[in-house]
Formats: C-alpha cells, sequence, structure tokens
C-alpha cells in the first residue's frame, strides 16, 4: 500500500498547522494542477493560444483539439481560496465596485485580475483568446464572462444549453446543442486557433477520458464499503480535480485515475478509512450525504469538524458538478458531439429540484448514510435555490435526520468555525438520537415477535 506522505514542516516563527498527510494519489493531483499553470504561464513564450471556460459543461476534449492552453476562472478562484489568498482580492474587487452580493469565486477572479494576473502557483497568468461558456445554466456565469470580455477586449463563444425542466435530456435538446457545435463553436475555435478541426482527434481524446471516468466511478462508489476508504466530499475534491479541468483526456489523467483506484482498493481491502489532513481517521461513527460545495478558504479546519466526530461523507453532490459518471454517462468516442452536448446537458446544477432530490435520496440508500447535511453557499445561487425544499423532501421520503449549515466559497468572512462547529455538533447527537429510536422500536419489534412465537400474524383487510 502507498503510504501518505508528509509535506515537510514550515520555518518561521510564526504557528503553522501541523504537516498535511495525502495518499500519493492526491500529491500527484497537485502536481498535475502545477503543471497546468506551468503551461498557462509558458504560453505565450510558445505561442500557444489560451482558452479560458468553466468547469460545469467544460469541454477540455474539443479545446485540445485546437491546442489551447486551458484556464479555469473557477478553479483558479477555489485554488486562491485554499491558499488563503482569495480575501483581499474579494475585497479589491469590492473597491472597484463589485456588489457584496456577487458570487464570490468572480470577486476572486476579478481581483486577481485586478493585482497583476498572479495566479495561484505564483506565476503570471496570460489573457485569454477567447471565452468559451458551455454551461449557461448560472446567469452569473454570463456576466462573469461579460465582465473578462470587457477587460481583454477577447472573443467569446456561448453555447446555449437547455435546461433539464421535464427531468430528462430530450433529442432535440441534444440536436439544438450539436448544431451549434457543428456551426458556431468549432469554427470560431478554428479560427481563433489556426488549427483545423479533426473529429478523429477528439475521438481519441474521449477514449481516454472513458479510462479514467471508469476508475473515477470505482472509486466514488468504494465508499458503499464499511468502512468507507474514501471521503466522498473532502477527499473527493482531490479526486475530482483532473477530469473535471484541463486533463480529462489525457494520458496523465488516465494514468492518475489507474493509480489513485489501485491505493483505493488496496485500502478496501485492508479495511482502512479515509486518510484525513491528520493521518488515517479512525473509527468511522456516522456516513453523511452531503450537498453544496464546500468551504475553501478553511477546507482543512472545515474537515476537521466532521473526522473529530468520526462522520465519513459517502457521497456529494458537488463531486458531480463536473459529470454525472455514477449514474451512467461516459463520453462516446463513436459519437463524439453528441456525446459533447450530453456531457453539458448533464450538468448536476442543470437538473431540476425533483431530479436532485431522487440523486440524493438514492444516496443515501446505496450508500447507507445516517442522512443529509446541506451546506448552503452566501453567494451561490445555482446550488443555494431551492436547498430548503430538497431538505425537506429528503427527510420525508427518506426518514433520515437532515441538518443546514452555511458558508461561503472563498471569502473568508463568510466562515465561522464556532457556528459551523455548533451546528455540526448538533446534527451529529440528532442522528445519534435517530438512529437510537430506530434501534428501539426494532428491538421492541423484535421481543414481541418472540412473545408470539416467531410467528407473524397476518392482518385481515377490512
Amino acid at each position: 500500500m502507498n503510504t501518505p506522505i508528509a509535506m515537510p514542516k514550515p520555518t518561521g516563527s510564526a504557528k503553522k498547522p501541523p504537516p498535511v498527510q495525502k495518499e500519493d494519489a492526491m500529491w500527484l493531483q497537485k502536481e498535475l494542477i502545477n503543471k497546468n499553470y506551468a503551461e498557462l504561464a509558458n504560453a505565450r513564450a510558445n505561442n500557444q493560444k489560451v482558452s479560458a471556460t468553466f468547469v460545469p459543461g467544460n469541454l477540455n476534449e474539443l479545446l485540445m483539439c485546437f491546442d489551447f492552453a486551458r484556464s479555469l476562472p473557477e478553479t483558479n478562484a477555489l485554488q486562491n481560496g485554499m491558499r488563503k489568498k482569495s480575501g483581499k482580492m474579494i475585497m479589491d474587487a469590492e473597491r472597484d465596485g463589485q456588489s457584496e452580493d456577487v458570487c464570490t469565486y468572480v470577486k476572486a477572479d476579478l481581483g486577481m485580475m485586478l493585482g497583476g494576473e498572479v495566479g495561484p502557483s505564483g506565476e503570471v497568468l496570460p489573457k485569454p483568446d477567447i471565452l468559451l461558456l458551455s454551461y449557461t445554466g448560472c446567469f452569473t456565469f454570463m456576466k462573469w464572462f461579460e465582465l473578462i470580455r470587457h477587460k481583454y477586449g477577447c472573443e467569446t463563444v456561448m453555447l446555449h444549453v437547455p435546461y433539464q425542466g421535464e427531468g430528462h435530456i430530450a433529442p432535440n435538446m441534444r440536436d439544438y446543442v450539436v448544431k451549434q457545435l457543428k456551426e458556431t463553436v468549432i469554427p470560431t475555435l478554428e479560427r481563433i486557433s489556426g488549427v483545423k478541426f479533426d473529429i478523429d482527434r477528439l475521438r481519441q481524446y474521449m477514449r481516454e477520458s472513458v479510462k479514467a471516468e471508469e476508475n473515477l466511478v470505482a472509486v466514488l462508489q468504494s465508499a458503499k464499503h464499511r468502512p468507507s476508504p474514501i471521503d466522498g466530499y473532502f477527499g473527493a475534491v482531490y479526486y475530482i480535480g483532473p477530469i473535471f479541468t484541463a486533463f480529462r483526456g489525457t494520458p496523465e489523467a488516465t494514468e492518475y485515475y489507474r493509480v489513485l483506484r489501485g491505493e483505493i482498493e488496496e485500502r478496501m481491502r485492508l479495511g482502512l478509512g479515509p486518510i484525513t489532513p491528520d493521518g488515517a481517521m479512525g473509527e468511522e461513527k456516522y456516513r453523511l450525504v452531503v450537498e453544496g460545495p464546500p468551504n475553501w478558504t478553511s477546507f482543512r479546519e472545515f474537515w476537521k469538524m466532521f473526522y473529530d466526530e468520526g462522520a465519513v461523507v459517502v457521497a456529494s453532490t458537488y463531486a458531480k458538478v463536473g459529470g454525472l459518471y455514477d449514474f451512467g454517462f461516459r463520453h462516446d468516442p463513436d459519437h463524439p458531439l453528441e456525446s459533447l452536448a450530453e456531457y453539458c446537458l448533464g450538468c448536476y446544477t442543470n437538473l431540476n429540484l425533483p431530479s436532485r432530490v431522487d440523486m440524493i435520496c438514492r444516496y443515501i440508500d446505496e450508500y447507507q448514510a445516517d442522512g443529509l447535511l446541506i451546506n448552503s453557499i452566501k453567494s451561490c445561487n445555482s446550488f443555494s435555490a431551492g436547498q430548503l425544499l430538497i431538505m425537506r423532501e429528503v427527510e420525508k421520503r427518506t426518514g433520515k435526520p437532515a441538518a443546514f449549515i452555511e458558508t461561503d466559497l472563498v471569502d473568508p468572512r463568510y466562515f465561522s468555525a464556532a457556528n459551523v462547529k455548533n451546528r455540526l455538533e448538533s446534527y451529529f447527537q440528532m442522528v445519534k438520537a435517530k438512529r437510537g429510536a430506530g434501534a428501539a422500536v426494532s428491538a421492541a419489534a423484535a421481543a414481541e415477535l418472540a412473545r408470539m412465537g416467531g410467528k407473524i400474524i397476518p392482518i385481515a383487510a377490512n
């Protein structure tokens, strides 16, 4: 089994957190993310055109067909959040005129621009040559790209993706997206890049995507095991990084997910729980499903509140924001453009509320979860809209307790550690009480059955 690697202790007089422990695959993921930033930083020197796009509906395989270096503004924002840089960026954007209520990903990105385009890795990021908006389910995305276009004067191409209002992808919806790909998106990418589109090249990238997708699903579904060898929320943000960003479709991503799956299967074989920043997790006491993105500015502290209580997240909706692979979607090299369309249409936040409720209930059942926890993000309407309704419906349908906490994506001003910790502790007590009540009912039923000599007496219908 691969052993966790401890980061060297930082020097200096200031008090620092203890060394972080990670699986080997987590370190490999970090290397891949930094590799992408290095490619972006050197794009101009290498005469490489640069695209900017978002994680939901990310058409990475298509962009690679045109040799673009690929930047993802929301990934830049969350990386800056994890590295404690986003707070100043957000305040700089607010001083520049952005409202307090604007998505903090947007403000962190705009603040980074105001600060000289210095990216999360410390390298200056190039201005994009093209903005590809391939998911329109979040109105903020459109306004975000309007602001970027205004600043840089670069071209924007928008792929309009219909909302799954009826809870499924209709053929005409798929055809509509494919038509846009053929008539608008691909010709624009050809013109900006100077590279002719090669559909066989796209098919090859998709073959690599499928390999990675298969292994990712195996990793995420390993959480059905007891104890779960992974955390499907905090740990999963490392697992989804390469496939949701600039590496899906590459041999590097294929190798990453091969290594990751091997590590997780070994942990299952040994009956081990997840690796946390403080080392191997102790006894698994609670199994949760989580709705909503994590808080990035206090990520380690947030996670610790869970594993200190023996709580592991076995499934999360956030781990599906870049693709619903565990529900069967795979990129299809035999139907590449149709596959791209279905990928965009199948974004988690492009599902209607009944579909999201169905998904969460299915996770609670299949992963034997004790309940649902919703992390409502102050500045993210795409996730937060309807969450109270989701919570009530899931409680009603599953009989499992649900709770609500509130944080933000990358604004440190909206993470109250004491408030979150108190709510979590109350929730865990609620789960324990619900579990105890269920056990008492089961014991009473067993006693009554024994009293009746083990016979089940049918009740006659009126």
